[in-house]
């Protein structure tokens, strides 16, 4: 079995995420949602777990971070073309996300950043080829 990954991630409203990842085009998994959390299907090896804020902190004694005002990480999803990055940051500005910076593009590589609606960081990004030799 090849590893997957799980991307758990804190939202003040379930619903309204999983509207927003359904925006992008990611459907759900609903042996997994239920009332306090959603799977969303990124492809067959990358899920993100949607948990709502009070569920999220059963399982830690640390404080949950706000999205809003401090960047827990970037979540990067590689895309197939810099046709779909467009897309899929278009599709989330459109679905009530935000576009905290401009597009990079390194030559090699392209990518838009989005926030979802709790302030979490999807990077999408295409690659074209290897970066420059040092």
């Amino acid at each position: 079995m090849s590893t997957q990954i799980f991307v758990n991630v804190a939202v003040k409203d379930l619903k309204q995420s999983m509207a927003f990842f359904a925006a992008l085009g990611y459907a759900h998994n609903p042996t997994y949602t239920g009332d306090d959390s959603a799977c969303i299907v990124i492809s067959d090896q990358i899920y993100v777990m949607l948990l709502s804020e009070p569920f999220f902190r059963s399982f830690t004694d640390k404080a949950v971070c706000d999205t809003r005002t401090h960047l827990e990480g970037w979540h990067v999803l590689s895309m197939d073309s810099r046709a779909r990055v467009d897309e899929l940051a278009a599709r989330g500005v459109a679905a009530g996300g935000r576009e905290p910076r401009e597009a990079a593009d390194y030559g090699f590589m392209y990518s838009r950043a989005i926030e979802d609606l709790d302030g979490h960081t999807w990077v999408l990004m295409h690659m074209s080829g290897e970066p420059p030799a040092a």
